[in-house]
């Protein structure tokens, strides 16, 4: 879970490209409470490098809080931006 002001900053799209380009699967979405959730699945290397990026986030969103949790693995084999 990313918190702050993230949404309406273009901060799915960047995410969904940062976790394209590191070969990861899963998905990222926004909430109603105006924070973005991303579900994702691969290396624990290319995972903590998204995770750095999305404390960062892009340069318009003011990321506060990313808030971890380990889920159960999907086995999917994609990243995408769920509406």
């Amino acid at each position: 879970m990313v918190e702050g002001d993230v949404q309406g900053v273009g901060f799915r799209s960047a995410c969904f490209r940062r976790a394209t380009e590191l070969s990861l699967c899963g998905w990222v979405r926004n909430l109603n409470d105006g924070r973005v959730e991303v579900q994702a699945e691969g290396s624990s290397y290319k995972l903590n490098e998204l995770r750095l990026w999305c404390e960062r986030g892009t340069g318009t969103a003011d990321v506060r809080m990313v808030r971890l949790s380990q889920l159960p693995v999907t086995g999917h084999d994609w990243f995408e931006i769920k509406y």
